[in-house]
């Protein structure tokens, strides 16, 4: 019922899913663009529409009553982002620890404008030796698309430059917030 309701509410917000599920046990999804608050409710639909439980990680601030419960109910991990106090290793032990894990982070980090993506979900997939997916949102378009399989080779300059550029021409809702940094040069 949950993803009848969540495609139905896609299809009135025109919202089209592009590609196809991968049925894998556990994997990384990097989500981008990242750059409003609506980005959440467009993923969760989307999520909510394929047949797993996701985990993303949110700022540990957003959990505070009554919100924080309904993060978790969300599959929410609260994430401390002023330290980082072995982040990488909990979250490979989590996934370490289960046999089905999806976890989403949004590698900018912010709905901001950043020119230089956040490496965490790189370093918890070598770790936890799990696949990343790419994820986007095209607002323009009006597309959620889940994109090939990506496994880390232990470059992680030639490897977070190839995963950028998968994001190359997707529009965020405020598309000035978006960038892929240096992928381009």
């Amino acid at each position: 019922m949950k993803i009848m309701i969540s495609k139905w509410i896609l299809k009135l917000m025109g919202w089209k899913i592009v590609g196809e599920y991968y049925k894998v046990d556990k994997c990384i999804i990097v989500v981008a663009p990242h750059t409003s608050m609506m980005d959440f409710v467009v993923g969760r639909l989307f999520f909510n529409t394929l047949p797993i439980k996701v985990h993303f990680v949110i700022k540990k601030e957003m959990f505070f009553f009554p919100l924080g419960y309904l993060l978790k109910a969300l599959g929410a991990i609260p994430v401390d982002r002023g330290t980082r106090n072995n982040m990488v290793d909990q979250l490979a032990d989590l996934f370490n620890s289960k046999d089905k894990m999806f976890l989403i982070i949004t590698p900018e980090g912010t709905r901001k404008k950043v020119l230089r993506w956040k490496r965490g979900f790189y370093f918890i997939a070598e770790k936890a030796n799990v696949p990343i997916y790419t994820g986007i949102l095209d607002y323009k378009k009006k597309e959620i698309f889940v994109g090939e399989q990506f496994i880390p080779t232990g470059d992680i300059e030639v490897d977070m430059k190839a995963i950028r550029l998968r994001y190359k021409g997707a529009t965020g809702k405020h598309p000035e917030y978006f960038s892929i940094g240096n992928a381009e040069e």
